[in-house]
């Protein structure tokens, strides 16, 4: 595990795959309150080919924890921070969810983005769809009665696919390891979650020069697909997926689908 240094906080990061003289980089931008765990299928596939880049949000995993409401400019500089630590001139830039935002934020700010792919997130603004008020209750509270292990099933549960947890038990509980060892605290995560509210690039996108994959599950419960098309609409030659009844994390949930169809794109690129 490496370190960068942004505004005095500690952004970890670690590098896998090919060696960055000799291929790519590819950066992967994880989600609220997620650590990098999340890209786990993703990273594996893209480095066979490519030097692989993960890194811990502000406030999440091996990451320093100040104080928030954080942003999202904040969080694009800290990964601006990352890729120059790491030596990196140009990265085809990978986020989902809140992490979606900030490869946006990172593009229309930074020079370094050489594409983007944009899963299961939003551009924000007016006409976002908004996340439903049954989701947030289950994302940002949990039965009194609930362990620790209960309580991050309950808030995860909006962002997979019904039946997901009885077909997959082994997973799952892998999973919940990951996330009790390297989640962000509340206190983190409820600072993330104030920079997502802010975040807005609608009137932006336009800028967009780089080329673009955005990829959505139908069925997403946590930012609802119709986040998908209008980012979609709003980016010049933006190319789209929309897979057909995929949750939030279709990403691990159909990460076949979605590594073959990621590596199409950045090949292509």
């Amino acid at each position: 595990m490496q370190t960068a240094d942004h505004d005095g906080v500690a952004i970890a990061y670690e590098e896998r795959g090919r060696d960055p003289a000799e291929a790519e980089t590819v950066v992967l931008c994880e989600g609220l309150g997620y650590g990098r765990w999340m890209w786990n299928w993703q990273a594996d596939a893209l480095a066979e080919s490519y030097h692989v880049v993960l890194w811990d949000n502000r406030g999440t995993g091996e990451s320093g924890v100040p104080e928030g409401p954080y942003t999202i400019g904040q969080l694009a500089g800290d990964l601006e921070a990352v890729l120059v630590d790491a030596g990196v001139d140009a990265a085809h830039v990978v986020g989902a969810s809140m992490g979606g935002m900030v490869a946006q934020r990172y593009a229309l700010t930074y020079d370094r983005a050489r594409s983007l792919a944009l899963l299961c997130t939003s551009p924000g603004g007016p006409d976002a769809i908004p996340t439903p008020e049954s989701t947030l209750e289950r994302m940002f509270s949990v039965p009194d009665d609930a362990d620790e292990r209960e309580a991050i099933r309950y808030k995860m549960a909006p962002a997979v696919s019904d039946g997901f947890f009885e077909d997959n038990p082994d997973l799952v509980e892998r999973i919940v390891d990951w996330r009790l060892e390297s989640d962000a605290p509340p206190s983190a995560r409820e600072a993330q979650g104030a920079a997502v509210e802010a975040f807005d690039a609608s009137d932006e996108l336009g800028a967009v020069s780089v080329p673009t994959l955005v990829a959505h599950g139908t069925d997403d419960r946590v930012l609802p697909v119709g986040n998908g098309e209008l980012l979609a609409e709003a980016i010049p030659d933006a190319e789209a997926e929309f897979v057909e009844g995929g949750s939030h994390l279709f990403f691990i949930e159909e990460s076949e689908r979605v590594n073959d169809r990621l590596t199409a794109f950045l090949d292509d690129v």
